[in-house]
Order: structure tokens, then C-alpha cells, then sequence
């Protein structure tokens, strides 16, 4: 498999992560947003002020295959030592280990800065995601039953969390 570079996102890379995040949105049950959103609202989840919550983009072949980041947790600061990580990846990148090296990418992001737990929330319907997390020695720690509903559908959601030892 060819191997994928990953740059801090910049203002720059918003549109194409925009429509990335809007695929999810407008065609499944990855994403519980059921409006596509727009590059203000996509600025404010993806880049943030504090240094620690860092947000790439994937590239593979010099062309964008997704992003991956951390973001915080919850807003108390007892939580500062915990980051909630997300992977969004172009549909036809999916399925091809890039999910998986982008996870081991943010995991050292996360040492890096000092975290000691990762916590990763995905919709019940999302297989492919939740095996990622497994397969990287994620534990799930929740599941919510039919929190949100999409597409006329009842969804459950479940979290996992890694600690970072």
C-alpha cells in the first residue's frame, strides 16, 4: 500500500474537507448532522485555538484522501487529558488501510501532546469504524440506544476509549 503524508489543516483545505464531511452527511448514517454544513460550520468543528486539538489532512499520491483529528473531549477542564479523535475518508479511499495509518498518525499526535485517553463515538451502523478502533486496542465503553434518528431510522451510538500508556 502506498504511504500517506499528513499536513496540519489550514484554512485552505476547508472547502475539500467541507465536502468530504458533507458526503457522510447527505448519504448515511456515519455523520448524525442531517444538513450539509458549511465551511464556517466545518472551520469551527475542524480547527481549533488550542494547540493541542490538531486537525490533518490525509494525501496520498499528492491528492487528498481525508482528514483525521483530535478535538476536545468535553469542555470541563478536568478533561483536558482526553481527546476525542475522528477519521472522515473520500468514499473511494475507504477500505484500503488509510483509516488505520491515520489512526497510528493521531495516536502519536496525541502522546505528543500530552493526552492520556482517546475516545472515538460511532454510529452502531458503522461497521467499518468501529473494527478500526478494535483492531487499535479500543475498548467499547458505551453504547446509546436509539439517541438520533436519521433517514426515518432510530440509531444507536457507541464510544470507545484507548489509554494511552
Amino acid at each position: 500500500m502506498e504511504a500517506v503524508q499528513y499536513v496540519k489543516m489550514t484554512e485552505a483545505h476547508l472547502e475539500e474537507v467541507t465536502s468530504i464531511y458533507n458526503y457522510y452527511v447527505l448519504n448515511t448514517t456515519v455523520s448524525f448532522h442531517t444538513e450539509a454544513l458549511g465551511v464556517e460550520e466545518m472551520r469551527d468543528s475542524v480547527l481549533s485555538a488550542d494547540p493541542r486539538f490538531e486537525s490533518y489532512v490525509i494525501s496520498r499520491a499528492g491528492q487528498t484522501a481525508g482528514y483525521v483529528l483530535i478535538t476536545q473531549h468535553k469542555k470541563k477542564q478536568a478533561y483536558q487529558i482526553s481527546g476525542e479523535v475522528t477519521i472522515y475518508l473520500k468514499p473511494d479511499c475507504a477500505g484500503q488501510g488509510i483509516g488505520d495509518q491515520a489512526l497510528d498518525f493521531i495516536e502519536g499526535v496525541a502522546r505528543t501532546n500530552g493526552f492520556h485517553s482517546l475516545v472515538a463515538t460511532v454510529c452502531l451502523d458503522n461497521e467499518r469504524s468501529r473494527n478500526i478502533f478494535v483492531r487499535h486496542g479500543y475498548s467499547q465503553c458505551a453504547h446509546y440506544r436509539e439517541i438520533g434518528r436519521k433517514f426515518g431510522r432510530l440509531l444507536d451510538i457507541v464510544t470507545y476509549q484507548k489509554l494511552l500508556l
